[in-house]
């Protein structure tokens, strides 16, 4: 059970990311690419669970006085450091490996990922802003790696809106850490103390704002289906809720804890995936004909 938890299973949920270009090609049913895109998220699970552990073993002192980090399998002693590092090495092995194999382009693409992120661990975490923007980083990596697979066509506005998403995820962890280490925060993470709550949350209300216009103007704009338009509301609901999570529930640590375990935004998210498959491979939007009584018809060029 430890092994397992080491991996970190419940962060694969970011990994889905990779089915983006996919699902917004309309490619989704296209068995061959399903399959290509269905093995560069197995080899991004292995890889970033590889990369997780390379984390634990470098922050062990660190993560053994955080009120939560230090339950992890190695900070509490149950997994050797050795033994650890052993199944880290063998996971980036496969996953970077197996991902060539697969198509040189997604090869590229997690190899990046893998020296990121070990370059985060080692140094880009200890530097203000740059920490966010490699954890953002991340995010957008697991999108390129689903077109890199399928060589897809994926929007740049939709790439856009990837990135702001990213980082208001990234801020809502940085301001959550600050809140729960408080004054041993800097002792965690030493960017932690250029940071303060003023200056996160001007930005995190910066990501917000050019997260809902990137989107929109994706929708506007999709090649495929503009009647993604009417997915916009679930996606204000969305950001608002996790919001409402960050500054009202004091949480926003874990998003994949947040998307699992708070409902109304669960709900949110099923709902936009629901209506996005329905416009995008059926064509239809059950509540047009209601709505284009009372509104005028959206003209773009």
């Amino acid at each position: 059970m430890d092994y397992l938890r080491l991996l970190r299973p419940k962060q694969w949920i970011k990994n889905l990311f990779v089915f983006a270009a996919l699902i917004f090609a309309r490619d989704l049913f296209q068995l061959p690419l399903l399959g290509l895109t269905a093995a560069a998220f197995l080899l991004f699970c292995l890889s970033s669970s590889g990369v997780y552990i390379i984390n634990d073993i470098l922050d062990v002192d660190h993560d053994r006085n955080h009120p939560v980090k230090r339950h992890r399998p190695i900070a509490a002693g149950r997994i050797p450091v050795n033994t650890a590092a052993g199944l880290s090495l063998a996971l980036l092995a496969v996953g970077v490996i197996g991902s060539f194999l697969v198509a040189r382009p997604l090869g590229m693409v997690i190899f990046t990922y893998v020296l990121l992120m070990i370059c985060y661990s080692l140094y880009l975490k200890k530097q203000v802003i740059l920490d966010v923007f490699t954890i953002a980083a991340g995010f957008v990596l697991r999108v390129v790696a689903g077109a890199a697979a399928t060589g897809v066509y994926f929007s740049p506005w939709l790439l856009l809106c990837t990135i702001f998403l990213s980082l208001f995820i990234a801020l809502g962890k940085r301001r959550h850490e600050l809140y729960l280490l408080d004054d041993s925060a800097a002792e965690h993470r030493s960017a932690l103390s250029a940071y303060s709550f003023a200056f996160i949350d001007q930005m995190v209300g910066i990501a917000t704002s050019a997260t809902i216009i990137s989107y929109s103007l994706y929708t506007f704009l999709a090649p495929t289906n503009r009647n993604l338009i009417y997915t916009i509301p679930f996606v204000l609901y969305g950001l608002f809720r996790y919001l409402f999570i960050i500054y009202r529930q004091q949480s926003g640590g874990a998003p994949e804890e947040a998307l699992l375990h708070d409902r109304p935004l669960l709900v949110a998210v099923l709902l936009w995936i629901i209506a996005c498959a329905v416009i995008l491979y059926l064509g239809a939007v059950p509540w047009q004909p209601v709505l284009a009584q009372y509104t005028l018809p959206l003209q773009l060029v």
